[in-house]
């Protein structure tokens, strides 16, 4: 019985492909282990969007290698996928380099590296209909999970590589998204997180070319049981305006919206690719919570692409107040080759930019703490529904997450008591606010 360990990186969508490469290895009589120093088999499922998710990729595959020499390493996803060849050349410790668009080849490349066998392969996609999809252990906490409606992306904005990585836009049938929605209520998830790179486009790489999105939304929401929907990552060009209305009439969907905005200044978002403006964004989050007033949106902005000024700067500060999210993240453009916006500017020029966008994405985080600390107070006396993540060891206490807090990018609710069961949902009343998290009680009992 050969040990598999495994490493995943990167995104929620990386996340599923390590849930679907485990799936189709202990079919075949392997077992995972949480040891990597008794691994026959590590893989490490790297991301490989920017440069400083590689690096960290690269350094996850060094630290294992060292911990467990004699183990066979497979360095897989992402990165493996973008940069076959580079990697085949310079990471000679690596027993094979697999791609991410047929993970149903891992059980072939495991077999021939466990059989002493260097194995580089990146298949191209399968027919839609012959994907894999099916999991058994989910890598989430317990009663979370994420639910893949797509791959890939058409959006094709100027700094990003997933079309380069993953493709144009894949929409996985319906028919497969209800029936393994439908597979995972039934082993007691209670929070679905719908993830692509744009939920909404789903659909549109079809024969009509019209966003299928609502009508999946819709299939969900009759699906039997109690459990939430939660949205995560709709671009804001191409927002559903019937999608609030649609969120208030539907309360298994949550009042939670994950937008990336991306900038606000004009110039930038046009380089970009992007069709927005600050007023538009503007207005998007007015009518959302217009009609939905309990709504949290969260966000992501980019700091330092080609183009950014000062007076860019400042209309992307303006945007933030104005806009008071509920969450924002920065991260710093990255240039990737392969992209529109890789020739904008040279590597001197790039790295001048970074120091100064580091500059700004502290002066951002320091405008946004206040913004979200005051959000935050609006839960104060307040009841919700508490999914249970884990029990705190030693402590009359577990970690959870009320409808504002999505996994893993946002704070976590603490709620005090005993014989608090992971996966379960607990009513519960917020009694204060300890920086990004809430502590609670629990006032109901358990949906278990």
């Amino acid at each position: 019985m050969r040990k598999i360990y495994l490493e995943n990186l990167g995104c929620s969508k990386n996340q599923v492909d390590a849930e679907t490469m485990l799936k189709i290895l202990c079919e075949d009589g392997s077992v995972r282990t949480e040891d990597a120093s008794e691994a026959d088999l590590i893989i490490v499922n790297t991301c490989g969007f920017i440069e400083s998710a590689r690096e960290q990729s690269v350094e996850s595959f060094f630290s294992l290698h060292d911990a467990n020499p004699k183990a066979k390493i497979i360095l897989s996803g992402c990165m493996a996928q973008r940069y076959a060849a580079e990697l085949t050349d310079e990471l000679q410790e690596a027993s094979a380099i697999f791609g991410n668009r047929d993970l149903s080849k891992i059980k072939e490349v495991a077999d021939e590296v466990l059989n002493g066998e260097r194995v580089v392969l990146v298949p191209e996609y399968p027919q839609v209909k012959a994907e894999v999809y099916e999991r058994n252990e989910l890598l989430s906490y317990p009663g979370s999970a994420y639910l893949k409606i797509s791959e890939g992306c058409n959006h094709r904005c100027a700094y990003c590589a997933i079309p380069l990585i993953r493709g144009d836009l894949r929409s996985k049938p319906m028919e497969m998204i209800l029936q393994e929605a439908a597979t995972l209520l039934t082993r007691g998830v209670k929070e679905l997180n719908l993830i692509a790179q744009d939920l909404a486009a789903y659909g549109t790489d079809w024969e009509d070319g019209k966003s299928h999105f609502m009508e999946l939304l819709a299939n969900l929401v009759a699906l039997e049981g109690a459990f939430s929907i939660r949205l995560l990552y709709i671009h804001p060009d191409a927002f559903p305006q019937e999608l609030p209305l649609f969120v208030k009439e539907n309360p298994k969907v949550l009042q939670y919206f994950d937008i990336p905005f991306q900038h606000a200044a004009v110039p930038v978002l046009r380089s970009m690719g992007r069709t927005g403006t600050k007023e538009s964004y503007l207005a998007l989050i007015a009518n959302i919570r217009s009609v939905l007033p309990e709504a949290v949106i969260r966000s992501t902005i980019m700091l330092g692409y080609p183009g950014e000024d000062a007076p860019a700067f400042e209309e992307l500060k303006d945007f933030l107040t104005k806009a008071e999210l509920d969450w924002m993240g920065s991260f710093l453009y990255s240039r990737e080759e392969g992209t529109k916006a890789y020739d904008l500017r040279d590597e001197e020029e790039h790295q001048k930019a970074r120091k100064r966008a580091t500059v700004y994405q502290k002066k951002i985080e320091a405008l946004q703490g206040p913004l979200t600390a005051k959000r935050l107070q609006r839960f104060l006396g307040k009841e919700y529904d508490v999914l249970i993540e884990e029990k705190v060891e030693g402590e009359d206490l577990a970690i959870g997450r009320i409808y504002s807090q999505a996994p893993e990018v946002d704070g976590l609710t603490v709620v005090m008591g005993r014989d608090l069961k992971p996966g379960s949902v607990l009513r519960c009343g917020i009694r204060s606010v300890n920086g990004l998290d809430l502590e609670a009680v629990p006032v109901g009992r358990a949906n278990d």
